[in-house]
């Protein structure tokens, strides 16, 4: 039996594509649902357009309900009966009552070597500081912003000429490796630290 993915999306899915792709063959799982706050992300369509069941609960009717749109997010997901959720450029922070549930069951991508450069903006962060490497980090999710045990990192050297701009567009091209790398070995029970 194939573990079942729930992947969560704000924008165009990049990185939801980069795991689904990979989930073929000897994969020990298989997408499930794509769930998104916003009804026009690319990352909804891509995943219509591929037949993989797309759940959309847009955040904005609940205001400052949070508990209320994550309890819509939960009976969402339901139907689908996912064994883990991959959190990739879902642009919504996930409070205590909805994470705690799935400890141990829940991954997010973040694009910097944490524990540095938690929250936004990591890029421009990177580069004001001087590092001369930056770099992204798959781990499980806890009730603390872009905490939790590390499963996986890559890392970029900073260029000189780097901007935010050309920074994240070379750490993206890693997250695309290290995310499916990491749900690959962990949906097999595998959580030693993925390098690259």
């Amino acid at each position: 039996m194939h573990k079942r993915v729930g992947i969560f999306v704000s924008g165009g899915g990049s990185n939801m594509r980069a795991l689904v792709e990979d989930m073929v063959d000897d994969h020990a799982a298989r997408p499930a649902v794509v769930v998104s706050n916003n009804a026009g992300s690319g990352g909804i369509a891509w995943a219509k357009a591929h037949g993989i069941a797309t759940e959309v609960i847009d955040h904005r009717p609940f205001g400052e309900d949070r508990a209320g749109f994550e309890a819509a997010i939960t009976a969402a997901l339901a139907p689908h009966a996912p064994d883990i959720l991959c959190l990739a450029g879902f642009m919504r922070v996930l409070t205590a009552g909805f994470v705690t549930p799935w400890s141990g069951r829940m991954l997010n991508i973040h694009p910097s070597l944490l524990p540095l450069y938690k929250g936004l903006h990591t890029h421009a962060r990177a580069l004001k500081a001087g590092d001369t490497e930056h770099g992204c980090t798959v781990h499980l999710v806890t009730p603390a912003l872009d905490d939790g045990p590390i499963l996986g990192q890559a890392r970029v050297p900073v260029l000189p000429d780097d901007t935010p701009d050309t920074l994240a567009e070379r750490v993206l091209e890693q997250e695309h490796r290290l995310y499916p790398a990491v749900l690959r070995r962990f949906a097999a029970g595998d959580t030693r630290i993925v390098t690259l």
